[in-house]
């Protein structure tokens, strides 16, 4: 649940960051779909929301471009479950994205910033 006064962000703000999301939360380790979500929602305040209809496209999507791999476990609930883990091209996906993210925050912080005069 969002903090109050902070509702979620809309999925416009933040399209194209979902990948650098997944590839992040799966850096210390295999995951799967469901705790993805949770830990992306849990280590943003809730302000970040995942719903199944963009997370598993976009798991889809990182496997078909190989820098995720997937298998079949059994969940903390005792249930089957697709777990997620990174590949070593998706590390070096990760560190570049991560970099290029850097990049993206530090140029929006100087054009909001008031203009000197």
């Amino acid at each position: 649940m969002p903090r109050r006064g902070a509702p979620p962000l809309d999925a416009d703000l933040i399209q194209g960051t979902l990948d650098l999301l997944i590839l992040q939360t799966l850096a210390p380790g295999p995951a799967h779909g469901h705790s993805i979500a949770q830990v992306i929602e849990h280590r943003s305040d809730a302000v970040l929301q995942v719903e199944h209809g963009s997370l598993y496209p976009a798991l889809h999507r990182l496997e078909d471009r190989g820098w995720i791999s997937a298998y079949w476990g059994t969940s903390e609930n005792n249930r089957r479950a697709r777990f997620y883990r990174l590949t070593a091209s998706g590390r070096r996906q990760l560190t570049r994205q991560a970099g290029r993210w850097q990049q993206l925050v530090r140029a929006i912080a100087r054009v909001l910033q008031p203009a000197e005069e």
